[in-house]
This record gives structure tokens, sequence and C-alpha cells, in this order.
């Protein structure tokens, strides 16, 4: 009995399972979680259409359905796999990132989508991903003394630092400072310093009058209207304004199903996608908030427990990079639909209308449960180039 499970042990430190072990291997109670986060958004699309699967509920089932497999696909996939790839993933999603720039699709302002026939295609929500691999394969198997160097930190810095400007050129202030901020998290998992982010704090401080004079109009309106949303209340503050009186409308236990008159009456503005969680509030009050907020703990707590059980520190930062790019979408969304924050264009994760960022959520997660499948995986400094 044993040698038996000494056997075993050797098979998953080798990382020679078959496809059939993994799946079993797989956490199929995230699995879940997952489904019935997603099947939540399936039931508040269908309410913002009126109680009508078209046009939103029925096309993101098909992308979930979708969605899911690919989930499970890249779970079973060798994590040494995306190990050896992560460069050339953030090296494809650049070009396309370059793609949008030179012929990319105008919507609402912005240009941030490529046009491929069956699919708009937004390359901002894939680097999210690309990041947290190029990220974690960077610092792969570094010394705490090589963290510690500055030099050292120089290429991950330019690896966030190039995309972040492609985006805001877009522009798409809140996908890049979600890059940032997700980039900072991974210096911070990976060993750097605390007196580098206190300098790199103070002299984002002391940008901001210049960093304000390259913003766009709508974006200073959006600070400005953040600092006091009554100063336009049929302009800029309008969207806010209507948020925070569905928010308060719905009470401790909501209007019921369907029912929120801001949403139904059309004055909630963006109700399928930016401000999805206040319709939900609206319907279902403060419990129904509290409870979709519960359900995002539970798949946060399942993330950081992933990486804190993996044993190699590939996995263990793609766990953490993904979990806090997850917890990014959580927190930046529900602050900005209460009013905390200025408004940016970040969905809520899971539930909101949107093709690319449900794909690239999907595949967090996927990520998320290789990690999970691979967790006692031997991988040596340089097994990304082994064959």
């Amino acid at each position: 009995m044993k040698l038996g499970h000494e056997v075993a042990g050797a098979r998953l430190r080798r990382g020679d399972l078959s496809l059939s072990e993994k799946f079993w291997q797989i956490s199929w109670s995230l699995v879940l979680l997952v489904a019935l986060t997603s099947c939540v958004g399936l039931g508040m699309l269908y309410s913002a259409a009126g109680g009508d699967w078209d046009p939103w509920a029925d096309r993101q089932a098909v992308r979930l359905v979708v969605g899911l497999i690919g989930m499970i696909g890249i779970a079973l996939v060798d994590i040494r796999f995306w190990m050896r790839y992560a460069y050339t993933f953030y090296v494809v999603v650049l070009v396309l990132l370059v793609a949008v720039e030179v012929k990319g699709t105008i919507g609402m302002g912005a240009q941030r989508w490529i046009d491929l026939g069956f699919f708009q295609l937004q390359p901002s929500e894939l680097m999210k991903i690309a990041l947290v691999l190029s990220l974690a394969r960077y610092f792969h198997g570094a010394h705490l003394d090589d963290v510690r160097r500055l030099p050292f930190l120089i290429p991950p810095l330019l690896m966030a630092l190039v995309p972040f400007a492609l985006v805001l050129k877009q522009p798409d202030l809140g996908t890049g400072l979600m890059l940032v901020a997700g980039t900072a998290g991974m210096l911070w998992m990976a060993g750097v310093r605390l007196w580098l982010f206190i300098v790199a704090g103070l002299g984002a401080l002391a940008a901001i009058p210049v960093a304000w004079e390259f913003l766009h109009d709508y974006q200073r309106q959006r600070v400005l209207t953040f600092l006091n949303p009554e100063r336009d209340p049929l302009g800029a503050g309008y969207h806010i304004l209507q948020s925070k009186i569905a928010l308060g409308s719905g009470g401790l236990f909501g209007k019921g199903y369907m029912s929120g008159t801001q949403a139904h009456l059309n004055f909630l503005p963006e109700k399928q996608t930016d401000f999805i969680f206040t319709m939900l509030a609206e319907e279902f009050g403060m419990v129904g908030g509290v409870l979709l907020l519960s359900l995002y703990v539970v798949l946060l707590v399942y993330g950081f427990a992933i990486a804190f059980r993996c044993r190699h520190q590939f996995g263990r930062l793609t766990a953490l990079g993904v979990t806090t790019t997850f917890f990014l979408y959580v927190f930046i969304n529900t602050a900005m639909v209460m009013g905390l924050i200025p408004v940016v264009g970040v969905p809520l994760p899971l539930i909101s209308y949107g093709g690319t960022a449900l794909i690239n959520l999907l595949m967090g997660f996927g990520l998320l449960l290789c990690v999970f499948v691979h967790r006692d995986v031997q991988i040596g400094r340089h097994a990304a180039f082994d064959d």
C-alpha cells in the first residue's frame, strides 16, 4: 500500500497523468460555483430585456457553454505548456492591441474591438490573462535577491507599461488601471520590497497634475462628477445618480424579480453591462447584493487556497494573478456603481453582458483549475524550455 502511494506521488510530481485522471483531479466544486454565478448573470440579463432571452441572455448562454467547455479543456493541459508559451501568448495579444489601433472597430466613442465577423474581440481583456502568465513565467525560479534588484524589475514593468499605453490610447482607462493594479499585485507577491511601492505611489500622486492634462474630456468629467455628482444631474452625473436611486429604492429585500422601476423604465443606463449590479440590488435588495458578493468571496477563497497549495512558483503566481484580477473586476465595478470611485468601463464578472470579458474570465478560471490539477508537479527553473 505504501509503495503504491509512493508511485502515485512520483507520477503526480512528474505530471505523468492520463486525461481521465486529470479530469477527476479537477475541483468540480469550483466549476459548480463558476457556473452558478454565471447563471445568476443569465437571469439578470433575462430580466434586463423585460423577460426575454433576446438580445442578451441567449447570446450570453451560448458563450457560457463554450467558455465552460474551454475552461475544462484549459485545466487538462499540462501546466508546463502554459509556462512554455506564456511569452508567445503575450506577444500575440500585444500584436492584437496594435491591430486595434490600425484597424479596430469603434463603438461608444472608443476603438477597442476587432471585428471577426461572428465575434467582436477585445484584445485588452485578453491582455489581463496574458500579462499574468508572462509575469508568472518571468518570476518563476527567481531568487529573492534577484527580485530586489532594480534592473531585474525593468522587463516586467515594460511588459505592463507597453499594453497600458496602448489601452489608454483606445481610450479605456478602466482596463488600463486594472493592468497596472494587477501588475503591482504580482510584483508584491513575487517579493518586491515595500519601499518601491511607496516611492511609486508618491510618484503617481506627484504626476496627477500632468496626467490630468492628458485625460480626454469625458474622463475629466467622470472625475469631476465623482467629486460632485449633482453638478450636472442630467448630463455627466446622470449615470451615478440613477444608480444610487436604484440601489436605495431596492431596500432590504428588493422590489421583486423583473419589477425594478429604475431599470425597467429605462432610467438606469447600461443595465445589462456596467450597472447590472445596481439592477440586481433594486430587484433583490441588499440581501440579494450581499448574496452575490458572498459567492464572489467564496470564489476568491478558492483562488487563494489553490495558490497556497501549489508547490511551484509559476502555478502559485498564476493562481494569485488570476484571483487578483478577478477581485479587481468585482471591486471596481461594485465601488463604481455605489459612487465610491469614478465611473469606468469595467464589467461585473460573470454577470455583465459581454463576450470577450466572459471568455477571458473563464480562461482565467481554467488556468486556476489547471494549477490545482498540476499543483504537485515539479517544475525546474528552466523547465519551460525542456522537451
